[in-house]
């Protein structure tokens, strides 16, 4: 069987062969429905590293960076192949992981669906057509959601579904999942394992620029208000998820957005709901028979997601890059509701909760998570950073000693009690202690320190009441505050323990007594 070979198609010419292929729904807002089945999210216990020897000693291996063998690796690569080449048709994408002209990443996307090579467009930065006359890629994808594993064991995975990097072959392959945010995140992973070696610090963030051109990072796990923070009408917006920090500043790894919309409205998030239009991909969006789109809806899962390229954002950065940030937002969501909403960090506290990454799995974000769950994932995304932690704290803390950045550690999770207790701390206070931290209106401002976390959290901010700046005042009981306060900072010491080379005044920088 001959496969037709659709490379670097418009967007336009993926819309329609989408449509016509049956692989979407059109909306009334012109958005593409599409449904993913079984895997609405990341489906990280069938993600594998190929154990090659020149990679052996750079991977930070355990339950997230799991080894495959070379002979699994090839037969599955076979397998893939054989299976494209029996497609009437494969879409190819090429473009670039990275906005910074002298620090990105050629890649090629062979896609099994059309939708596929569209979202490709949307979330990686394109090139121009005369780049694409001569274009050489340094790392290729084949993502066949069709091509599913019926014997998982034979081939060292775990179910029908595999997410494979080859750093030796400079390949990735994904199978048997249509959620197309594997393919993101796969290749983003990718460039998190090369960028150091070039002094550039690959960041799991979103970040945004003001008037005066000074700009901000916002590091967080999904469902931690990362891309709502940063999607603000008053900033420009520079990206939303992938950043590296490198030597004339920060700049995007990719070109689009992939935003949740569950409850999305116009009210509280305009950009968002606006771009939701001609040739943004909806994934596990519900959607009735008038095309008529229900962001309340989630009985396909509460991850839907909208894909849309940054050009439907107004007044977005469009070089994608910025100068060095004037000021870095740790953002977590406190399932215990202990930590402070607002929290000024030393260099060795930043580099601390940089490695520690604490807060909580959203439902939705991840297969199998119904309610939030408290977690530490290093550099608020170790799914996505291979490399053993200390290579990218030191980086940070090196570049935060050179540049003088301010980082603050914001809780947008639970305040009054624990999940199920307590409520989700207020968004309008939020976006107003990021205003604060962002003008500089902290500077100044009074410190108390906390009593366990060892945090110093302003007494007063600008349009926040004080009394919520105080974690302990907003629990009717105390004791139960304190009790749950040390259990969290319990969970930290234990963390801690994980990571033999961490240097002594980072150590202390944790909660008091901890490590």
């Amino acid at each position: 069987m001959s496969c037709k070979i659709n490379k670097n198609l418009s967007v336009e010419e993926l819309v329609a062969a989408a449509i016509a292929r049956d692989e979407v729904k059109k909306s009334k807002s012109g958005a593409l429905a599409s449904t993913t089945g079984t895997y609405t999210g990341r489906s990280p216990h069938d993600k594998f590293i190929v154990d090659t020897e020149d990679v052996h000693n750079e991977v930070s291996w355990g339950d997230i960076n799991v080894a495959i063998t070379e002979e699994n690796y090839e037969k599955l690569e076979k397998l893939m192949r054989d299976y494209l080449d029996e497609r009437d048709e494969v879409f190819v994408f090429e473009g670039k992981v990275g906005a910074d002209s002298n620090c990105s990443l050629k890649v090629r996307v062979n896609c099994e669906y059309a939708y596929q090579a569209l979202f490709c467009r949307h979330m990686f930065v394109n090139v121009l057509n005369e780049e694409l006359e001569n274009f050489e890629t340094e790392f290729t994808m084949l993502a066949a959601p069709g091509c599913k594993i019926s014997k998982p064991s034979e081939y060292g995975l775990n179910s029908e579904a595999f997410i494979v990097v080859n750093m030796k072959k400079k390949l990735v392959l994904i199978g048997g999942s249509k959620y197309a945010g594997e393919i993101k995140k796969g290749m983003f992973s990718v460039a998190n394992h090369l960028f150091p070696a070039k002094g550039v610090l690959p960041m799991h963030c979103s970040a945004n620029m003001g008037a005066d051109g000074r700009t901000a990072v916002f590091f967080g796990l999904s469902g931690t208000g990362k891309t709502t923070l940063s999607a603000d009408p008053k900033r420009a917006l520079i990206g939303d998820d992938e950043h590296g920090w490198g030597k004339e500043g920060i700049f995007n790894f990719e070109g689009g957005s992939y935003a949740k919309c569950l409850h999305l409205t116009r009210e509280k998030e305009p950009l968002i709901y606006d771009a939701i239009r001609y040739g943004t991909i909806l994934e596990n969006v519900t959607m009735n028979d008038n095309g008529e789109l229900d962001f309340e809806d989630d009985s396909l899962t509460q991850n839907g997601r909208a894909a849309y390229p940054l050009s439907y954002i107004p007044g977005h950065v469009e070089s994608g890059c910025g100068g060095h940030p004037s000021a870095i937002v740790f953002l977590t969501a406190d399932a215990f509701g202990v930590l402070p909403p607002i929290s000024r960090l030393s260099k060795e506290q930043a580099m601390y909760h940089f490695v520690a990454g604490y807060t909580s799995k959203l439902a939705g974000t991840e297969r199998g998570i119904v309610e939030p769950q408290a977690v530490f994932s290093s550099f608020f995304g170790k799914p996505f950073m291979p490399l053993k932690p200390m290579v990218y704290a030191e980086l940070l803390g090196a570049k935060l000693e050179q540049f003088g950045t301010p980082v603050y550690l914001i809780n947008t999770g639970w305040s009054g009690g624990s999940f199920g207790v307590g409520e989700r701390i207020n968004l309008p206070y939020s976006r107003a202690m990021v205003t604060a931290a962002l003008n500089g209106d902290l500077d100044e401002a009074l410190y108390a320190t906390h009593p366990i976390f060892n945090l110093d959290y302003p007494t007063s901010c600008p349009n926040v009441p004080d009394e919520v700046l105080n974690p302990r005042n907003t629990w009717k009981d105390k004791d139960a505050y304190d009790k749950k306060a040390q259990e969290l900072a319990d969970l930290f010491v234990q963390n801690c323990d994980k990571f033999i080379n961490m240097p002594a005044a980072v150590r202390k920088a944790g909660p008091l007594g901890a490590c």
